[in-house]
């Protein structure tokens, strides 16, 4: 098929379909290019509470967790008690993660409302290392542990 045969066909169905939907575009004149967006100190402080109060359950959770182990007894003829101290292990140290991550963030959502002359650039780095410091951890009860 020559090129020119080519850009025909490509023309032909253009015409064809000329209703095209576009899911990704506000309305024409919605807001424009004014240079308006605001960032609200009080916004960022009450998302960084707001985070932060999540630590108060996290460590109720924790709390009932360790509850959860009491009177288990010795693993000597129960190997699901040693599973369950292994599972209880990497969910204490996983929550706890968890409750750190909330600390973090909560602090670093305060810290944008007091510094938002910073860049944006500036911030995702910061975001960025919390993704570094708590990425996800590997499952419990890996391959070739006998589980």
């Amino acid at each position: 098929m020559a090129w020119e045969e080519w850009e025909q066909l490509k023309a032909a169905t253009a015409e064809q379909h000329t209703t095209r939907i576009q899911l990704n575009q506000a309305e024409p004149d919605f807001g424009g290019d004014t240079g308006t967006l605001l960032s609200n100190k009080a916004a960022w402080a009450k998302a960084g509470q707001d985070i932060g109060s999540l630590q108060e359950g996290i460590g109720k959770a924790l709390g009932k967790l360790s509850d959860g182990q009491n009177g288990l007894g010795a693993d000597t003829g129960c190997q699901t008690a040693g599973a369950q101290r292994e599972v209880h292990g990497s969910w204490e140290s996983y929550v706890k993660s968890v409750n750190r991550r909330c600390g973090q963030l909560a602090s670093l959502l305060e810290k944008i409302g007091n510094d938002q002359l910073k860049t944006d650039e500036a911030i995702m780095v910061e975001i960025g290392n919390l993704k570094v410091a708590y990425g996800d951890t590997p499952a419990a009860g890996e391959p070739g542990k006998g589980r």
